[in-house]
């Protein structure tokens, strides 16, 4: 599975610091959703993205 955290944050005009606030996670954390490692986050912590990125979880994925 492809992460396109990093496609739709620089959409949405995100940075890092700024979604982890919005979401309530770490920096580590987005930084891993950006990366291939996106498996490694849970289905909560991709909802609090998805919902910080105003798009929906499926969005983060590359299909």
């Amino acid at each position: 599975m492809q992460s396109k955290v990093k496609e739709v944050m620089t959409e949405k005009g995100a940075t890092i610091l700024g979604l982890a606030d919005d979401a309530g996670v770490s920096q580590r954390t987005i930084q891993k959703a950006r990366d291939t490692r996106i498996e490694s986050c849970t289905l909560r912590t991709l909802a609090a993205i998805a919902t910080a990125l105003g798009c929906r979880v499926k969005d983060l994925f590359e299909e």
